[in-house]
């Protein structure tokens, strides 16, 4: 385990941009094609800002960070993995048909038991200055 690792610790930073076109890829790998996901007509039909990102896209993202740090250097251990993973869905983010839309995620240390060689990673993942995943924790082990 690394000696540095303690609670308050930011172990991963990160920004992730998507654009209409990862809407569609994330429609065809999911399965979920609701027309909200790349119609423009219809998220403002249904009273929504724009056409929104997927919450499993955000969410599967958001957990990528989390991922790269337990498989670098940095990580506490060799074979590090994720446990658990949870989040609460707080405000979508809407993808701009120009523009895209940037995630940005930053992963600190909110627990840890060295004993156990396990930590719970909490998230903060933000889309234009608001956090779009509230509770969003990563429990990790390693061997």
């Amino acid at each position: 385990m690394s000696a540095a690792l303690e609670v308050g610790l930011v172990v991963a930073e990160r920004a992730f941009s998507l654009s209409r076109d990862s809407l569609v890829r994330y429609a065809g790998a999911s399965g979920d094609f609701n027309s909200i996901h790349y119609r423009d007509d219809v998220a403002a039909g249904v009273g929504l800002p724009g056409v929104l990102a997927h919450g499993m896209l955000t969410m599967g993202v958001a957990v990528q960070p989390v991922v790269s740090w337990l498989e670098g250097d940095d990580a506490p251990g060799a074979a590090g993995w994720v446990t658990d993973y949870q989040v609460r869905f707080t405000r979508p983010v809407v993808v701009d048909p120009e523009r895209g839309a940037e995630i940005t995620v930053t992963a600190k240390i909110g627990q840890l038991d060295t004993e156990a060689r396990t930590a719970r990673v909490d998230l903060t993942v933000t889309f234009e200055g608001a956090t779009v995943l509230g509770k969003a924790q990563v429990r990790v082990a390693w061997s």
